[in-house]
């Protein structure tokens, strides 16, 4: 099953090449067009990390309270 991690390991190189490929072909120098579809590719990257962001589904062990009076 594709996972939002894979379309985005799949995204940021197809962003890159695509975005300064279509600025490309509309006329823009390719000097603007490649850090155009790098910044894409960077949101991209950004988004993953922390806006939705890998997080652990498994809980933190409890620990005992550290000034437990026994």
């Amino acid at each position: 099953m594709t996972g939002y991690y894979d379309l985005i390991l799949g995204l940021i190189p197809l962003a890159l090449v695509g975005v300064t490929g279509a600025l490309s072909a509309a006329g823009l120098a390719l000097t603007t067009a490649i850090p155009l579809g790098a910044t894409v590719s960077v949101f991209l990257i950004g988004h993953a990390l922390f806006v939705n962001g890998p997080v652990d589904d498994v809980p933190a062990a409890q620990s005992p309270p550290v000034n437990s009076a026994d």
